[in-house]
């Protein structure tokens, strides 16, 4: 079995199937990350290209190491270093790219639908790295990974989602993905961060941190965007950090040995406590770890890679 389609382009709808077929492949990827020579001819003669119009440090090196250790050619593209600083539009970006022969395309853009655009102008794979506050699935593919491979299984987990849900890619695809691997999703933030209608996504929706951390097998905490204060969507950093922010009395009230994850980057001492963050639950570097071996293994699945 394979994916259903030539893109990745969000996790709603992604099938269970689907979803352990990528978890399965990127077990057999970490592999790979941990020889002391990494690098593998599965994709020699493949290219890739990263197009990336908002910063990022965590998603493409990953991308980029993916394509090195798989022995793709790997090309970068920033908005600040491209002809979209000259008025190019994103449509005449995907013919230049497509002009160019790529295999795969990594898209990430600020504006919600941008890969589905992509997608329908190229003959290339199109891996969304994430485009506004829509989703961000290869982002929840690690997660589960990561939950999975400390756990030993997703389905019947109480998953506690805590922050801005706002305006999290993140969160919509963690929501995604893991209720339709059977977990239990809750979230948790101030009522302005909390979009109407979050109930008809799977989930319990909570107001007090402390209610949705009872009992909870993982913790995910989302990053405030303090770029977003200005807004009034809450009063103060310290008004957060005192509510819902996660610190050791908090984790207490989840299972013992609960998780305690985060997409990065981090906010200390605002979303989680240092104590928390550098503690023998937390998982953030390992979440990294397994990101890598996650895109190794979305190029692998998308651009017809050989098994070696």
């Amino acid at each position: 079995m394979g994916l259903k389609n030539k893109d990745l382009l969000g996790i709603e709808h992604f099938s269970p199937e689907e979803i352990l077929l990528v978890l399965d492949t990127a077990a057999s990827m970490k592999e790979i990350i941990g020889r002391q020579i990494k690098k593998v001819p599965t994709l020699r003669g493949k290219t890739v290209v990263n197009v990336f119009y908002e910063p990022s440090t965590r998603t493409r090196t990953s991308f980029e190491l993916a394509a090195k250790y798989l022995s793709a050619d790997s090309i970068n593209i920033s908005a600040s270093g491209s002809s979209v600083v000259k008025g190019e539009s994103l449509r005449d970006t995907s013919a230049t790219i497509a002009a160019l022969g790529a295999d795969v395309v990594v898209l990430r853009h600020p504006m919600a639908g941008a890969p589905v655009l992509v997608a329908g102008q190229v003959k290339a794979a199109v891996i969304n790295a994430g485009d506004g506050a829509h989703e961000h699935p290869t982002q929840a593919l690690l997660d589960m990974y990561t939950v999975r491979d400390k756990k030993g299984a997703l389905e019947g987990l109480k998953i506690a989602i805590v922050g801005d849900i706002l305006h999290s890619r993140v969160a919509r695809s963690d929501i995604w993905g893991f209720t339709r691997m059977g977990a239990r999703v809750r979230v948790c933030g101030p009522s302005t961060m909390l979009p109407p209608g979050l109930e008809n996504m799977g989930v319990e929706v909570f107001h007090r941190m402390e209610e949705a951390l009872s009992g909870a097998d993982v913790i995910i905490m989302l990053r405030i965007q303090l770029e977003r204060q200005q807004q009034g969507l809450f009063p103060s950093v310290r008004e957060y950090a005192r509510l819902f922010g996660l610190n050791s009395e908090k984790l207490a009230l989840a299972k013992p040995g609960a998780l305690v994850m985060h997409p990065g980057p981090i906010n200390r001492g605002v979303e989680i406590a240092t104590e928390v963050a550098y503690g023998v639950q937390a998982v953030i570097n390992e979440q990294v770890t397994n990101g890598l071996a996650v895109r190794m293994a979305l190029l692998y699945l998308l651009a017809g890679g050989v098994a070696q």
